[in-house]
C-alpha cells in the first residue's frame, strides 16, 4: 500500500475550483482500486475543502497540516490560541492587511478585500483561489459575523513587507510568515502558518497510523506552501504550472492540471 497526498489549488483542480478534471478523478480512484490510500493535503481548511469529500478520499491534511484526520479518526487538530488570533488581526489591520481567518466551520474575511483583488491583475495561484473565492461564493462570510470559532489560519494580503512588521515582531516565534511576492501587480499574499505544524508534519503522521515508512509516501504540489510535504515524502511531484523554485527540489514534474497532469504521473509511478 502506498499513501498518497494531493494538494489542492493549482494540482488536483485549478486554482479556486472544487471539481477535479475526469482524468484526476480516475488517477485516485485507480490507485485506491490498487489498494492505495489517496490524501487531500491542503491548506484549505475542512469548510473550504468539504465540497471535495464526496470524491471518496481516505483523508485530509487540512489548515496546512492543523487537522489531520484518515476516515473518520482525528489524528491532529491545533488551532491557535484566542490571544495568537486577538494579536494578529490587530496587528495586521491597523497596518492595513487585509486578513481571512479560517476555523474549521467557516472563513471569515475583511469586507473590503473583494475591491483589493479586483485591482489585482492575473497573479499566481493563491490570488486566483481568493479571487474565486469571493466571486463565487465559496463560503467566506464577512469578519463582522465571525462566531469566534478556533481559528487554524490567518491569510493575509497587502502591497508591502513592511506592513507585516509589527505583527512579525510579535508572532514570529510561533507563527511563519509564508509570503510570494507578485511584483508585476504590486501585490503580496501569504500566509501565518503555526510552527507547531506543517503538512509534512501530516505525511509523517499518517504513515505512523498506517505503520508505513516514508519511502511508501507520494506527494503532489505546485505552490510553495506545499514545501514541507515536497519535502517529507519518499517521491515528490511538482505540476508544470507549479512554482519554479518547488519544480527545482522536486523527484518528478508532471503536466499542469489542465493536462491531466495527475492522471499521466500517476500512471507514470504505477500508482493506478
Amino acid at each position: 500500500m502506498k499513501l498518497i497526498f494531493v494538494d489542492i489549488d493549482g494540482t488536483l483542480t485549478r486554482p479556486g475550483e472544487n471539481i477535479p478534471p475526469d482524468s484526476a478523478l480516475e488517477a485516485i480512484r485507480g490507485a485506491q482500486a490498487k489498494g492505495n490510500k489517496v490524501f487531500l493535503c491542503t491548506g484549505r481548511n475542512l469548510d473550504m475543502l468539504r465540497p471535495l469529500l464526496k470524491f471518496g478520499f481516505d483523508g485530509v491534511v487540512g489548515s496546512g497540516g492543523g487537522y489531520v484526520t484518515v476516515g473518520d479518526t482525528v489524528l491532529y487538530d491545533c488551532p491557535m490560541t484566542d490571544e495568537q488570533r486577538d494579536i494578529a488581526l490587530e496587528s495586521l489591520h491597523e497596518f492595513g492587511v487585509f486578513c481571512t481567518i479560517e476555523a474549521k466551520d467557516g472563513s471569515w474575511g475583511d469586507e473590503n478585500m473583494g475591491e483589493f483583488l479586483s485591482q489585482q491583475g492575473e497573479g499566481n495561484s493563491e490570488i486566483e483561489r481568493w479571487r474565486k473565492a469571493l466571486s463565487e461564493n465559496l463560503g467566506i462570510k464577512p469578519m463582522h459575523e465571525y462566531n469566534g470559532s478556533p481559528i487554524y489560519k490567518v491569510v493575509v494580503m497587502c502591497t508591502d513587507m513592511s506592513q507585516l512588521d509589527k505583527a512579525k515582531s510579535l508572532l514570529e516565534k510561533d507563527f511563519r510568515f509564508v509570503m510570494q511576492e507578485v511584483k508585476a501587480h504590486n501585490c503580496l499574499n501569504g500566509e501565518l502558518v503555526n510552527r507547531k505544524f506543517d503538512k509534512g508534519l501530516g505525511v509523517r503522521l499518517i504513515a505512523e497510523h498506517f505503520g508505513l515508512g516514508i519511502e511508501d509516501t507520494y506527494g503532489f504540489g505546485d505552490s510553495m506552501n506545499d514545501l514541507e510535504m515536497i519535502q517529507t515524502v519518499g517521491k515528490s511531484v511538482c505540476m508544470e504550472n507549479g512554482a519554479e523554485a518547488l519544480k527545482e527540489i522536486s523527484d518528478i514534474v508532471c503536466p499542469s492540471v489542465d493536462d491531466d497532469g495527475l492522471l499521466k504521473a500517476f500512471k507514470m509511478l504505477k500508482l493506478c
